[in-house]
């Protein structure tokens, strides 16, 4: 059975899409791209996330919003981990593993590490 989000996760994620236009209208060179690649073909996908690799790479800023922590973690260079809609861990992969005390972990197991730690559900 799935769930809808809960009111608080919908205004935590309207409050992250505010907070990341207002920096994207700081500088042009900034993207921000609010994709759902579920429900794309393989090829319409890649596509996807080549154009957003290539905005990178030309110097934009791109803000991808994922519940598949598998994508997060192949495209993000920066990962941003929200639980009870506060933002409790932000850095490269690397940096939230080790956050973790464990090594060679997938982010899978690092996000559900981090969202039980007691200052997370506060």
């Amino acid at each position: 059975m799935i769930s809808k989000p809960s009111r608080r996760a919908r205004e935590a994620a309207e409050s992250l899409a505010v907070q990341a236009l207002n920096y994207v209208a700081q500088d042009p060179l900034r993207l921000a791209r609010f994709l759902a690649l579920t429900g794309l073909d393989a090829g319409s996908a890649r596509q996807v996330k080549t154009v957003l690799r290539e905005r990178v790479a030309a110097g934009g800023t791109v803000i991808m919003t994922t519940h598949i922590l598998e994508v997060a973690e192949r495209m993000a260079d920066r990962i941003g981990i929200i639980a009870n809609g506060r933002l409790i861990a932000e850095g490269t992969l690397d940096e939230l593993h080790r956050r973790t005390g464990k090594t060679a972990i997938s982010l899978e197991d690092t996000f559900l590490t981090l969202v039980a730690e007691p200052n997370a559900a506060a």
